[in-house]
């Protein structure tokens, strides 16, 4: 049976609140980015202007009313910036431009202005730990051969074995293969190696090289100067390497988890200075205007503690906490996942920043469903409405609001993801999640190119697409939209929402149930059969059909306790 509130035992999810002036010597208060709901947006596959089957800055101008009204307090954008898009934006060949397949610095421009009048901040991608083989950099690097100023921005060694013929170490690369490249020197002959630990179109550049980081302070500043209110920083745990690049003790290890687990190439203790820089230049611009500027990191780390290091008070703001995507759908999971990070990450003084998807996993639906759809989507919205009761910040990956399950049936020869390039395996490939938006219509493009556009979208949309575009969504009171505008409303609203803390409830095995600020009751039907409410009455908001008294499996609901009903 459910019981009241349990008190909070020492060290356990009350998440405190900041006290004290801020770094601007200002009195205390509450940045927005603490509890802020923020929508990301993959902007080739959110909305086409032009008709020529990728989506654009203005496509993202023009889908900002649909964003207002779903709720979100602000939109990350996906790289736009001029590349060869061999990784989709993420292989950076010049960082203070943009792509003209995007638009031009003008749509930037108009497209901020847009969003700061809809009342929604604009948080851009930034990528530091690699660039494109496309950039000047790397160029010079290649032209000038060995000893050139230029390989010290990278990482260029001689190869081993007698004639330079095998890589300088067995480090494995995340997206397949070796993590070294061979060059071809000026004078055409077998040259020196460098590393990349993504793929050869992605060389990782030397941060222990001053000029790296004299050169991401002035691409901060650039983008600053141009109104953006922060940045979303790619591969945040990576940057350093150890000074001697030694062998990996298990490669094989490094290739299959996809994820930062080799010691010597990622979470490096050095790292940290460079937030230390980071965060330094975001607060002389928030001292100047007192608009909080946003550092958010993509923080791969294999616990809530390591993470809560790169959120120290003078680091970055924020890192996304991966673990509930990754958790198996079980309410001890959740609870243990939850609790480390309440405990770790917000005990530093952040919040923690909630992610149940992004353009990198599997969509929440099928990853739910173990081959039912139906399950799937109860799950993913319980999921959803849970994430956005707990304390903290929330990311929202577009299309979740639909609740569109994966494309996973695209054919082999439309997937442009680089790990099936690499590898030959659609295991880990990307793709499914990203295909353009439906917007409207019973057809492809759904909406998503301009009217008269001839190309098709730059991923085949399926037929079943139909069912689940934005102009179907919101007529359905039913729809997944409406439940993430309407939590999002409640979560605005509610005083209790306000409140940094979290305090567990007795329940059954399978329920996970919690109070915010004393009176606000989630709880979450992890099991199979029905169990009995937490208290009486009609919840606030509701996953799915919910008879009074009564949680059904695979949902999950909110309710105001009596007392304060009123």
């Amino acid at each position: 049976m459910y019981a009241t509130p349990v008190a909070q035992e020492p060290g356990s999810c009350a998440a405190p609140t900041p006290a004290g002036p801020d770094a601007t010597g200002q009195a205390a208060h509450h940045p927005w980015w603490r509890n802020a709901v923020v929508y990301q947006v993959y902007i080739r596959s959110f909305l086409d202007s032009t008709g020529d089957g990728i989506g654009d800055l203005a496509g993202v101008r023009a889908g900002l009313p649909y964003l207002r009204r779903l709720g979100v307090d602000g939109i990350w954008l996906s790289p736009f910036y001029p590349s060869p898009q061999r990784d989709h934006g993420y292989d950076v060949a010049d960082y203070r431009m943009v792509d003209p397949v995007y638009g031009d610095m003008a749509e930037f421009d108009r497209l901020v202005a847009d969003a700061h009048r809809h009342g929604l901040r604009v948080v851009i991608d930034i990528v530091p730990n690699h660039c494109s083989t496309d950039h000047q950099w790397f160029r010079a690097a290649l032209a000038g051969g060995p000893g050139s100023p230029y390989r010290g921005l990278f990482h260029f060694r001689d190869g081993r074995g007698e004639h330079g013929e095998l890589p300088p170490n067995n480090w494995r690369a995340m997206f397949g293969g070796p993590a070294w490249s061979r060059v071809t020197e000026p004078d055409d002959t077998p040259g020196q190696w460098y590393l990349h630990l993504f793929t050869p179109d992605q060389p990782d550049l030397n941060w222990r090289d001053p000029r790296v980081a004299v050169e991401f302070d002035g691409i901060l500043r650039f983008w600053l100067d141009r109104d953006v209110d922060g940045f979303r920083i790619d591969v945040a745990a990576g940057l350093f390497r150890h000074p001697d690049l030694p062998d990996s003790p298990d490669p094989e290890a490094d290739e299959r988890a996809r994820d930062s687990v080799n010691p010597l190439a990622w979470n490096r203790p050095e790292v940290h200075g460079v937030w230390r820089r980071w965060r330094a230049i975001c607060e002389e611009y928030t001292a100047r205007d007192g608009r909080e500027r946003l550092l958010v990191g993509e923080v791969s780390v294999p616990t809530a503690a390591e993470q809560a290091r790169y959120v120290r008070p003078d680091e970055l703001h924020q890192a996304f906490f991966f673990h509930l995507l990754s958790a198996p759908w079980s309410a001890d999971a959740f609870r243990e996942a939850i609790g480390d990070a309440l405990r770790d990450i917000a005990g530093t003084g952040s919040t923690v920043t909630w992610v149940l998807n992004n353009h990198d996993q599997v969509r929440t639906v099928t990853r739910y469903g173990d081959q039912t759809p139906v399950v799937g989507t109860a799950r993913a919205r319980a999921a959803a409405l849970l994430m956005l009761a707990l304390p903290g910040a929330a990311y929202i990956y577009q299309g979740e609001e639909l609740g569109l399950p994966e494309v996973l049936d695209l054919p082999d020869d439309v997937l442009t993801d680089p790990i099936f390039r690499r590898t030959g395996s659609r295991r880990y490939v990307r793709d499914g999640c990203r295909v353009p938006l439906p917007w409207s219509g019973h057809a492809s493009p759904f909406g998503f190119t301009a009217s008269g556009g001839a190309a098709r979208p730059w991923l085949p949309q399926p037929e079943w697409f139909a069912g689940y575009t934005t102009d179907r969504a919101q007529l359905d009171t039913s729809s997944s939209w409406h439940l993430y505008r309407d939590a999002l409303a409640l979560r605005t609203r509610l005083p209790q929402m306000s409140r940094e803390s979290l305090r567990w409830l007795d329940s059954e095995p399978d329920v996970l149930a919690f109070v915010r600020g004393e009176s606000l009751v989630c709880a979450v039907n992890f099991g199979t059969e029905p169990v009995p409410a937490p208290t009486s009455g009609a919840p606030l908001l509701a996953s799915g059909p919910c008879t009074e008294g009564q949680l059904p499996a695979n949902t999950a609901a909110w309710w105001v306790l009596p007392s304060d009903a009123d």
